[in-house]
């Protein structure tokens, strides 16, 4: 691997190495990002898991599901965008609980359509305010965390996509048997408005947090980016001169929609190639995301644990983004295998490696941006890998139509995106150098 060196990052040994006195307060906003990521996945999954029954009950053809899964993906994408522009100017306190607020409203209104346009049109309100969890999410980390952490709590934090991933498809179908599954939508739609609740009561910036240490606040501040940046807004067309922000949509581009086609086909796809009944499904789903959870933790420790040794910067988040993009291969041969566990066993180590991957991805973000840019950043990679997802969905819909259900070749292409992702961040950020406070890392422009 080119110029992956190992040598002692620049940073204060305050940051390096935190006492015990400095305390852990900034923990407890990662755990509330956690549980306002793991509601996020909810709202979003039920209708995958709920896709065999609603099919049924709806008269779904493939390509009718295809177009609803596209009708939030398109909208999720604008949310990315718009999303991150907003967090970035007008601040996550206040952002997020409204980003959350829009979207809880709209999981709920599910449950009171019937129609395909009736459901596109709730997937349309769910996906542009789902949207801005993400970059909002990044943008807390960058400000609560110092560098040698955010890999790890963007892997904690993100974890929670899998807990969400894991809860529901363990309880919907339960409730669903239960309640009926509009009720289904209304009970998760509710979570969302708890979260509210809490965000308001413990969030506030770490600088002005009356329950934040001296120590810790300053713990913080050295071992991260410049508490007194500038907030102004940075223009698009000022952040598509570095090559950072290529490398990072271009990987949005390539490995983005294998993630999508898993949250919404991967029910479907074991149901059809086992028989299995939708409890079956929903626990091996449950298995696939619970391995992911590891997978998120697990790439965040890593590039915090070479960085520990004295690794680069650059070496550290290289390795690990290598390390998941190889641990995905073997998931071309997930349709392929006659045993039910041994595929669940080959998407869920595919799951937990882009965990894993999206852990080191956001934080490169992070890396290389200074805090005013970095929502925007992500925004604008999410609006490129949502777009990406949009057209996917179009072909997976297309391709099982044609092929009757034949996932092969969609798992082949899954199982190199990352690869190519990694040989393109190389390619445009040979040497990852941290941002200043306040100023964008200049070392790698496009022109």
């Amino acid at each position: 691997m080119a110029q992956l060196e190992r040598t002692t990052p620049g940073f204060s040994s305050r940051a390096d190495a935190p006492h015990g006195s400095v305390g852990r307060f900034r923990w407890v906003i990662c755990a509330l990002l956690f549980f306002g990521t793991a509601i996020n996945y909810i709202d979003r999954q039920i209708l995958g898991v709920l896709k065999p029954q609603l099919s049924h009950d709806l008269h779904w053809s493939q390509q009718d599901y295809a177009n609803i899964v596209t009708a939030f993906q398109l909208t999720y994408a604008f949310g990315y965008l718009f999303g991150g522009r907003l967090m970035d100017r007008f601040g996550v306190k206040r952002g997020l609980p409204l980003a959350a607020f829009v979207w809880s409203v709209f999981a709920a209104i599910h449950g009171l359509v019937r129609s395909v346009a009736g459901f596109s049109i709730a997937r349309l309100g769910l996906g542009l305010a789902e949207g801005g969890n993400f970059p909002a999410s990044i943008k807390t980390v960058s400000e609560w965390f110092p560098v040698k952490e955010r890999a790890l709590a963007t892997g904690l934090f993100n974890s929670a996509s899998n807990i969400g991933a894991i809860i529901c498809p363990l309880t919907v179908p339960l409730m669903a048997a239960k309640f009926g599954w509009p009720a289904a939508f209304y009970i998760t739609g509710a979570l969302g408005l708890i979260w509210i609740v809490a965000w308001m009561l413990v969030y506030d910036h770490p600088e002005t947090h009356p329950r934040l240490s001296s120590a810790e606040r300053e713990y913080i501040q050295q071992g991260s980016l410049a508490a007194t940046e500038t907030t102004a807004a940075v223009s698009w067309a000022t952040l598509l001169r570095y090559r950072a922000t290529w490398a990072y949509m271009i990987a949005g581009l390539l490995a983005g929609p294998v993630w999508w086609f898993y949250l919404f086909w991967l029910p479907d796809f074991l149901q059809k190639r086992f028989h299995l009944t939708l409890t079956e499904t929903g626990f091996r789903v449950g298995v696939v995301y619970a391995m992911a959870v590891v997978g998120s933790i697990g790439g965040g420790w890593l590039s915090g644990k070479l960085l520990g040794r004295g690794w680069s910067l650059n070496a550290a988040r290289k390795t690990a983004l290598l390390v998941c993009a190889v641990c995905v291969l073997p998931v071309f041969a997930a349709s392929s295998v006659a045993n039910s566990w041994m595929t669940v066993a080959l998407i869920g180590l595919a799951a937990a490696a882009h965990q894993g991957w999206s852990a080191n991805l956001y934080t490169f973000v992070s890396d290389t941006m200074p805090k005013h840019a970095v929502s925007s950043i992500v925004g604008l990679g999410g609006f490129v890998s949502g777009i990406a997802s949009v057209f996917n969905a179009q072909i997976v819909g297309h391709v099982l139509t044609v092929t009757h259900d034949n996932y092969l070749p969609i798992f082949v292409w899954a199982s190199t995106m990352y690869v190519f992702s990694w040989l393109f961040i190389q390619m445009l950020v040979p040497r990852i150098k941290q941002a200043s406070g306040s100023q964008i890392n200049r070392d790698h422009p496009t022109a």
